[in-house]
């Protein structure tokens, strides 16, 4: 059984490199194993990944 392409994006936080499946759908979220932050993909178009931030929102507690 081969193993799955990858497409390497570029992490806009720390520069790391994002292994991206080639087969990944818009929506995915993938994390930079250097800096752990989360992206979603946006777009894939031959060998380049667009990512976009994930907006995180904190629990509201209530007082």
């Amino acid at each position: 059984m081969s193993k799955a392409k990858v497409i390497v994006a570029i992490c806009p936080q720390c520069e790391g490199n994002i292994e991206v499946p080639s087969d990944a759908i818009p929506g995915e979220i993938v994390s930079c194993p250097d800096c752990g932050t989360t992206f979603e993909v946006d777009a894939i178009d031959g060998n380049k990944v667009f990512l976009k931030s994930i907006e995180t929102q904190g629990e509201d507690w209530g007082e």
